[in-house]
């Protein structure tokens, strides 16, 4: 009964109106604003945490990431659909990674954090959205002209619980070394003192709500990727309607708690430079139609034993540490030194993958 609720239209706006809602309420326990939420943003504080770049301001394990696929783990095995696969393509899903996160650092956040940003009156997301749906629409025609990655292969069971044992490791770390500025200095740890990676909801509610979010997402197959890609390719707007559900409730959420500022100027972790806001999600769209998931899914497949999808969250995390390391990401000043031309190169790369991995007739 639970597994046939969930496979329905009601279950999927009931999943994008809990995420919704969480994301405002984690939003207004501490998490940075407009992104109670953002998986790229915070598998890229946790590439700082890691000592992976050392931009100050955003270094936190996110427990949310943690909470994703452990609850997506606990779905699979209770619901026995945890299969352990890999093999298809993984040097191109780590490089689709890789440039997805440089996408998405380039506007500023994921398709999750582009549907909240919009719900806190963002006006920027409106343009993020717009390209995201633009790179989704360029892969949704490779797609049909023979596109694939090729066929998975099923793995060793040990193999499936590669990440979720990399996310527990992260777990042990975080209650090991808790944060403050002694850990921000331990050499093991890194923490931001200030900015947004300074900016968290208390531990506890942050992986309790996540590994909720995680199990849900897992039964129903949330993906906002999918929505998009589904609407263009099928005309079918089954995973649609649980991303429109997560806007209109974290607005709804927003408008209650005090978090709602329509405008463009002045939004938190965001910048007005449209083109860019634009391009940046082009790239991070045709990266994910590529890859076959958004961010999230990807978490919620390498729960339930998909390989492939870690690999894909492993390029993302390498993304983040790129994009600091070499000035690519932007801010609130605006796009990084060299974020344009990564983003010209990105895009080009994309459609290399996109040309050249068609299944010949």
């Amino acid at each position: 009964m639970v597994k046939n609720f969930f496979a329905s239209r009601w279950g999927i706006i009931g999943v994008g109106a809990f995420i919704g809602i969480a994301a405002a309420l984690l939003q207004k326990l501490g998490n940075p604003g407009n992104m109670g939420i953002c998986v790229a943003c915070f598998e890229r504080d946790i590439a700082g945490a890691l000592g992976f770049h050392r931009a100050g301001v955003v270094q936190y394990i996110r427990p949310e990431i943690i909470g994703f696929v452990a609850g997506s783990l606990i779905a699979a095995l209770s619901f026995k659909e945890f299969r352990p696969r890999c093999g298809s393509a993984p040097v191109v899903r780590f490089i689709l990674g890789i440039i997805a996160m440089i996408g998405a650092l380039v506007f500023l956040g994921c398709p999750w954090r582009a549907a909240l940003r919009l719900a806190g009156g963002d006006g920027n997301a409106v343009i993020g959205l717009l390209g995201l749906a633009a790179g989704i629409g360029i892969g949704v025609q490779f797609l049909k002209n023979g596109y694939t990655l090729g066929r998975t292969q099923d793995s060793p069971r040990a193999a499936g619980f590669m990440l979720p044992l990399f996310m527990l490791g992260l777990l042990v770390l975080m209650l090991i070394y808790p944060g403050g500025e002694a850990q921000a200095k331990s050499g093991v740890l890194f923490y931001s003192l200030k900015g947004p990676g300074a900016m968290h909801a208390p531990l506890l509610v942050s992986l309790g709500v996540a590994l909720v979010i995680g199990f849900l997402a897992q039964r129903s197959r949330f993906c906002t990727m999918g929505a998009l890609r589904d609407l263009i390719l099928f005309r079918q707007v089954h995973l649609l309607s649980g991303f429109i559900s997560l806007v209109v409730f974290a607005f709804l959420a927003n408008l209650l708690l005090g978090q709602f500022h329509p405008g463009f100027a002045g939004q938190p972790v965001a910048h007005t430079m449209h083109l860019w806001n634009f391009a940046g999600m082009v790239v991070a769209g045709l990266a994910f139609a590529l890859a076959g998931g958004c961010p999230g899914r990807q978490l919620f497949l390498a729960g339930e034993g998909d390989g492939d999808a870690a690999v894909f969250v492993f390029g993302m995390i390498t993304g983040a540490a790129i994009a600091h390391n070499f000035g690519l990401a932007s801010s609130p000043k605006g796009v990084g030194p060299h974020g344009i031309a990564a983003v010209i190169v990105g895009l080009a790369i994309c459609l290399i993958i996109g040309f050249t991995m068609r299944k010949k007739a």
